[in-house]
């Protein structure tokens, strides 16, 4: 629901998304009630259907919200970069960097992606990053950056080292180093560029 709320009513809605991100990613999406959530942050269900129809609702906003300030990250990073290939670049690492920081929300996504009630959303968000990075691949290859080939395919596969990489994070397998991230990072961008140094 799309309500004009003010200040103080942003703040409890932030509030009520925060809590429920981390215990949904503790406990996970079905166990985790409404009551439970209220009782959490100290409000009455009244308050939470003030702002959500439902949990269902809830997490939908959660999974836009992250969406948003994921790419938000991404657009700040690409500011003042000079060719194509350095908007690539930072975007990659803006979207990894994220990621690893924000591990209830990665979870959140990969759960969702697998129940058939949010699994359309998710995949339209795919869709979108995948469009956006095509079109910076595009940009490089028209600028000769790069060979022809598949900017879809190419920003496909750059989308998947990414998140197979953030997985082997979370789950404890490799440590987000900065030599971690910058090793992903020029493996994305040699790859699409076809050079190996």
């Amino acid at each position: 629901m799309d309500r004009k709320l003010t200040q103080r009513g942003e703040e409890r809605r932030n509030q009520l998304l925060a809590f429920a991100t981390s215990r949904f990613a503790q406990k996970g999406f079905h166990p985790t009630s409404v009551a439970e959530i209220v009782e959490g942050i100290g409000v009455g269900k009244g308050v939470f259907y003030w702002y959500f129809d439902s949990k269902e609702a809830l997490l939908q906003a959660i999974l836009v919200d992250a969406q948003r300030d994921l790419r938000r990250r991404q657009r700040s990073a690409m500011v003042g970069a000079e060719t194509p290939m350095e908007r690539i670049e930072r975007g990659v690492r803006a979207s990894i960097q994220w990621s690893v920081e924000h591990p209830e929300h990665f979870r959140l996504v990969q759960f969702a992606a697998s129940d058939e009630r949010f699994s359309q959303g998710v995949h339209k968000g795919q869709q979108v990053a995948v469009r956006d990075a095509a079109a910076h691949i595009d940009d490089a290859m028209a600028a000769g950056e790069i060979p022809k080939a598949d900017p879809e395919l190419l920003a496909q596969m750059m989308i998947g080292v990414h998140t197979h990489l953030v997985h082997l994070i979370h789950q404890g397998l490799v440590e987000s180093t900065s030599e971690v991230i910058d090793a992903a990072v020029g493996f994305c961008i040699h790859g699409i560029s076809g050079r190996t140094s």
